[in-house]
């Protein structure tokens, strides 16, 4: 019998036959196997072919592997054996670009990830040389978030338990807390949350203890969100000085300034939110600030829609514009002059995108303590002044067995991330106090989903029919009331938070510990770090080129594992198809795939926005806080589509839209022919950086 094999990095260990049997059931698997005792059965013909060409010697993992192709093509397994060779080739890739980089890899995890959290995620010392592998980062955030447990009477033993179940999780990408958490868990720095709502009234003082408040907040690892609709409008009286007001686009380019300068704990740059109300006497200015492309680059801009402006835009009337400093009108506007210049400047470059203000303060859940007027800078967690939230994403792609959802896990994996989510307000470290005080008052989390793409591929549904919107429901639906019930249990033996009496849940439940539980994020990096597609959005393409040149010397050509797994099981992978795919936005129109397979691998480019917006009215329907979701346009979009679209989210309960058409920027994370031509299948070029995974064009930070 075999004793020993050779590692690749010359290291012999003792052999192990489980090892050749889960990489042959791995592949099996891949393209529909089921029989687990056959693969035991083919393991030990590997071991007998290798004892047969070794007798007495020790083999190397090369050996072994070229033993496993064999038997698995002697054996009549074809497409088995093209799976395991594939994932063989793929391995060697990536190992000699972790090699060239530099890095050690002890999860085995994809050089995506791995890139991404070298770069962002792992610990540095004074030098910038990464001092922590992946399973040392992922051990670092479940040993200090499950530490809180003590503060709650917790025992060692049991506080050990549940650092592994939570260690468990992450390392399985299960669920991945926001970028925050795990690049500050169990450091110095300590600051978790990647949401934060700052005050501005209409005073210079507090202009300027918000600009002070944001440099900290950007400097800790946090996104901010203001509202500028206190601030007196361009032209109005200053009566301590004898002046008059700048207005609150001049204060915004100081606090786009003041982003510039400050990076995000030195690991990403700083962003914002800015949002004022469509009644304010500055908001036609507002609305084309960004005309010029670049100008308030660090910003993301939305105009605070009310009903009273919808209602009005619908029945063609006219409007007030009301001075923030005496509450009075200051001039009538007609509604649908303002709204078609909303729509214009949307179609031209994506901003201003919309909230539905008053939406979003029907579902405030705590409506006497203060109302809700912005939200973080992607839009999904409306705030109050001076509160911050917490957010992490639930895996849906390893929600699935054998083409159905495994509810039983997914409820199992809700309990602890509530859990998780709950113990990150505790260990969490504020960079002002008052944010500490309002967030532990409400212990506000955002627990939300990615992954949603690549759930429905496993199932066999198309993203873009009635099946889709059905499954995003019950999905959501069940997220959320699980969710509930693990906060009420933690609210009995925790404690509601504070302002429980004042709030809407004191009517329904006994106790509840978090006044939001549910909020559906952008996901745009930690899906990159989970392999997975992004939030609820749909796949970008199948096949894309990775921007890895400077740090590996060549760029890597990427195609979704989902179609891999399809390709090789239907019998129609090959490496020129592959390439056709690189240079695609869709693969509706490529004869040599199934059109079963074509139908359930839709691309964003595939999509009317119309079905867009009903799948984010699906998740918003059962979400507590709000929904990040791009509508994406081809190039050839009217405003009128996008009017369309706008008022579909409002009828169905959304809160906000961001919209983006093809090829309105000069400067968008990919570059398309599609960007100067009105065929919406031709041949692209998709170049996207490391940390890109697809969905919102301005929302990757």
């Amino acid at each position: 019998m075999i004793g020993q094999i050779q590692k690749r990095d010359g290291r012999v260990v003792s052999f192990d036959q489980n090892k050749i049997t889960e990489a042959i059931w791995k592949a099996a698997k891949t393209v529909g196997g089921s029989d687990r005792e056959k693969t035991e059965e083919l393991s030990k013909q590997v071991v007998d072919l290798v004892e047969e060409k070794f007798p007495g010697k020790t083999p190397n993992v090369e050996d072994v592997q070229d033993a496993v192709e064999k038997v698995l093509i002697e054996n009549g397994h074809a497409k088995t054996a093209k799976s395991y060779i594939l994932y063989r080739d793929k391995r060697t890739e990536q190992r000699k670009a972790k090699a060239l980089l530099g890095l050690k890899d002890d999860l085995k995890i994809p050089l995506n990830s791995l890139i991404v959290l070298s770069k962002r995620y792992l610990k540095k010392d004074e030098n910038l040389n990464i001092i922590e592998t992946p399973r040392e980062l992922f051990e670092r955030v479940a040993k200090t978030i499950a530490s809180v447990d003590k503060l709650y009477g917790k025992h060692d033993e049991q506080i050990k338990r549940i650092e592994e179940e939570f260690f468990k999780m992450l390392v399985n990408f299960e669920f991945l807390p926001n970028s925050p958490t795990l690049m500050n868990a169990g450091t110095n720095l300590g600051q978790l949350s990647g949401c934060f709502v700052l005050p501005i009234e209409d005073s210079i003082e507090s202009i300027y203890d918000a600009i002070k408040n944001a440099a900290l907040v950007h400097k800790s690892g946090g996104g901010t969100g203001f509202s500028f609709s206190n601030l007196r409008p361009q032209g109005d009286v200053v009566r301590s000085t004898g002046g008059i007001s700048s207005g609150p686009l001049s204060f915004m380019e100081a606090f786009n300034v003041n982003t510039d300068v400050i990076k995000q704990g030195g690991k990403r740059r700083g962003a914002n939110m800015g949002i004022l109300r469509v009644d304010h006497p500055d908001i036609l200015d507002f609305i084309v600030v960004k005309e010029r492309e670049g100008r308030l680059n660090n910003f993301n801009l939305s105009v605070a829609l009310t009903d009273e402006f919808m209602e009005a835009v619908l029945r063609d009337k006219d409007y007030n514009l009301i001075n923030p400093r005496t509450k009075k009108p200051v001039k009538r506007l007609k509604a649908r002059a303002v709204w078609n210049l909303i729509l214009t400047m949307a179609w031209r470059n994506g901003e201003p995108g919309i909230v539905f203000i008053d939406n979003i303060n029907k579902a405030n859940p705590t409506p006497d303590i203060g109302e809700i007027e912005s939200t973080n800078p992607c839009g999904e967690q409306p705030l109050l002044p001076y509160e911050s939230c917490n957010l992490g994403s639930i895996n849906l792609s390893k929600m699935v067995d054998n083409r159905q959802i495994n509810w039983d896990k997914l409820k199992d994996t809700v309990r602890k991330t509530v859990h998780f989510l709950d113990n990150v307000i505790d260990v969490n470290k504020y960079p002002i106090p008052k944010i500490g005080e309002v967030t532990k008052a409400n212990r506000k989390i955002g627990l939300g989903v990615m992954g949603f793409g690549d759930m429905l591929i496993q199932l066999g549904i198309q993203y873009n029919s009635e099946e889709g919107i059905k499954t995003a429901e019950a999905v959501m639906k069940f997220i959320t009331e699980e969710a509930r019930k693990m906060s009420a249990e933690l609210g009995k033996e925790r404690g509601s938070f504070p302002n429980f009496e004042k709030s809407v849940w004191k009517k329904k439940f006994e106790a509840m510990r978090n006044a939001t539980l549910t909020t559906i994020a952008p996901t745009g990096t930690i899906g990159v770090i989970a392999g997975c597609s992004s939030g609820i959005e749909p796949l970008f393409a199948i096949s894309y080129t990775r921007n890895v040149k400077e740090t590996l010397g060549e760029n890597l050509v990427e195609i979704n594992s989902f179609f891999e797994k399809f390709a090789i099981m239907h019998g129609f992978y090959t490496e020129d198809l592959i390439r056709r795919i690189s240079k695609k936005a869709s693969i509706q129109h490529i004869a040599d795939i199934p059109e079963n397979i074509r139908k359930v691998f839709v691309t964003a480019h595939d999509i009317s926005p119309e079905w867009h917006i009903r799948m984010q009215g699906a998740f918003q329907k059962y979400t507590d806080n709000a929904v990040s979701k791009t509508v994406n346009f081809p190039f050839y979009a009217t405003p009128q589509d996008i009017e369309k679209v706008y008022w579909l989210a409002y009828k169905l309960g959304c809160k906000g839209v961001t919209v983006y058409r093809d090829g309105s920027r000069k400067t968008q994370i990919l570059t398309t022919e599609e960007s100067k031509r009105t065929d919406r299948f031709a041949e692209i070029e998709k170049l996207v950086p490391p940390e890109y995974n697809g969905g919102c064009q301005t929302c990757q930070i």
